[in-house]
């Protein structure tokens, strides 16, 4: 049983890389990159071998202990991008609970993470091959690293799953998860500087870890190569222990997951309140409008957006403490305004098979686009405002706010009127609707970078007066090209939005059955 559990792992990954080329070609990339950073640190942990048995010891329990917390963190908001060997499941099926624990935690071997874990584990036995004894006890270390990552993040997953099925943690856990990977510079560099300040306090912070389960399995091989056989022997006490422990409650979890699947059905909600839409004018545009901001509200696949807007000051002023200029948030406005413009340049592609409403409703195309446009002003307007009166502030150059002003409303407007365009005549492939924001279906690839790629070029043609007249004002000094810049980003860039607006109408009016054609096949 446990062998055939491992051969329905590799044949629903083999399956799922058949589904399309560019799955491979994805899972191509990933391995690369999981390749290059495996590599990176076999290296480092070869070079250990001729380093100190402290630091050895350090930087083994400190990077196992960091793998162990990843392997209990990100199973929680990435445990639905791959469902294979779901223990739900299998809850018709009468398979012996220990066959079935034995063969889940060696299928959660099977995979990118799993491989990459295990191998940069066995690399720690290098480390300590200084003799017999530590590089054997290394080796037990690293088994039982490896099987406490494995269930521990099954124990996780179980226990959410629940949780897990429910939609609004799932969208909550998304846009959470954005927040770290937006600011990853910074938290790098902030890491690395105290790792620098701290250095000497590392080693006694490691010798710590190791007498907790994060570091006890990670610590064998350097304790039995420092001397030190009866601590080794009371961590390995401890990591056994530990494993058994996690063991006997993921059987519990596992139990009551075969009996009582989790439940993701719909909630009950009163009736009566229509939200948005009791504010909003009760015309064609105003519902579409309602509707959109519905969605930019509630939909992670746009708040995503709306999360990462916000965290763009904090990357760019973080640059500047590095460069000791904070030239680089000049673009703070302009870049905003085009990530809120471009990003409903997929809209009907979002919408999928929800498109339909708008054809069964006979919604013309210029209301559609009106109202969809206007969702994503009302709050992208603001933004840019801000952005720029506060760089203004900031820098306390006021002379050349209305050149960046400018710029930045002529980028918003002309932006949203050729995404108005671009979403009446393309669709893309998108994560469908409840499906995790990082989720990429498989799709046509090619076409979504040539249109993404040449939108983004039409657009800086278009943008183009406004850019000139900004550079003629930094050039020459002279504030009235900073004026002229405002009112030809004001004037030209609401010209451009109405032109879009009523082409992208024209278009919806036109294709639309077409377009929900498509969706439908991009599901």
């Amino acid at each position: 049983m446990v062998a055939h559990l491992l051969r329905l792992k590799l044949a629903l990954l083999r399956n799922g890389l058949r589904r399309s080329p560019w799955q491979l070609v994805g899972m191509a990339i990933a391995g690369l990159y999981a390749l290059g950073v495996v590599s990176t640190l076999i290296i480092v942990l070869v070079l250990l071998r001729n380093a100190g048995a402290e630091t050895a010891h350090t930087a083994v329990v400190l990077g196992g202990s960091a793998a162990l917390i990843g392997w209990g963190v990100i199973p929680v908001v990435a445990s639905a991008t791959d469902m294979t060997l779901d223990p739900s499941r299998f809850s018709t099926f009468a398979i012996p609970m220990r066959q079935m624990l034995t063969g889940l935690a060696l299928g959660g071997l099977i995979g990118i993470p799993g491989v990459a874990t295990t191998l940069v584990a066995l690399a720690t036995v290098v480390t300590w091959s200084r003799d017999v004894l530590p590089a054997l006890a290394a080796l037990v270390g690293a088994c039982l690293g490896v099987m406490t990552c494995v269930v521990l993040a099954k124990v996780v997953t179980t226990a959410t799953a629940s949780l897990a099925a429910s939609r609004r943690f799932k969208d909550i856990s998304a846009i959470a998860f954005m927040v770290p990977l937006v600011l990853l510079g910074p938290i790098v560099a902030g890491v690395g500087r105290s790792v620098s300040a701290s250095a000497g306090f590392l080693p006694e912070f490691a010798r710590t870890l190791a007498w907790t389960p994060l570091g006890a399995p990670w610590a064998l091989g350097g304790d039995v190569a420092s001397g030190r056989p009866a601590e080794a022997a009371v961590k390995l006490l401890v990591s056994v222990a530990v494993l058994g422990l996690l063991a006997w409650c993921w059987k519990l979890l596992l139990e009551r997951a075969l009996v009582t699947p989790p439940y993701a059905g719909a909630g009950k909600r009163r009736g009566g309140r229509l939200g948005l839409f009791g504010v909003l004018p009760a015309t064609p545009a105003g519902a579409v409008m309602a509707r959109s901001l519905t969605y930019w509200i509630r939909d992670p696949r746009y708040s995503g957006s709306l999360v990462v807007i916000p965290l763009l000051p904090v990357v760019l002023g973080f640059q500047g403490t590095q460069t000791g200029s904070y030239g680089s948030l000049a673009f703070l406005a302009p870049v905003s305004a085009f990530i809120l413009a471009w990003s409903i340049s997929a809209d009907v592609s979002y919408d999928n098979t929800a498109f339909a409403l708008h054809l069964a409703t006979g919604v013309r195309g210029v209301a559609d686009r009106l109202g969809r446009a206007l969702a994503c002003t009302a709050f992208a307007l603001p933004v840019v405002l801000v952005f720029s009166i506060g760089y203004a502030a900031f820098t306390r150059n006021w002379a050349a706010l209305p050149g960046q002003l400018g710029l930045s409303l002529g980028i918003l407007f002309t932006g949203l009127g050729l995404s108005s365009v671009v979403s009446a005549r393309y669709t893309v492939t998108v994560p469908l609707p409840g499906d995790s924001p990082f989720k990429k279906p498989p799709g046509n690839v090619g076409q979504t970078m040539a249109v993404q790629f040449v939108g983004m070029m039409v657009l800086m043609v278009l943008v183009l007066p406004e850019g000139v007249l900004l550079a003629a004002h930094a050039i020459k000094g002279n504030v009235l090209f900073g004026w002229l810049n405002l009112a030809a980003g004001i004037v030209l860039g609401l010209a451009l939005f109405l032109a879009g607006v009523r082409l992208g109408g024209k278009w919806l009016d036109a294709r639309g059955p077409e377009l929900l054609a498509q969706v439908n096949v991009n599901r």
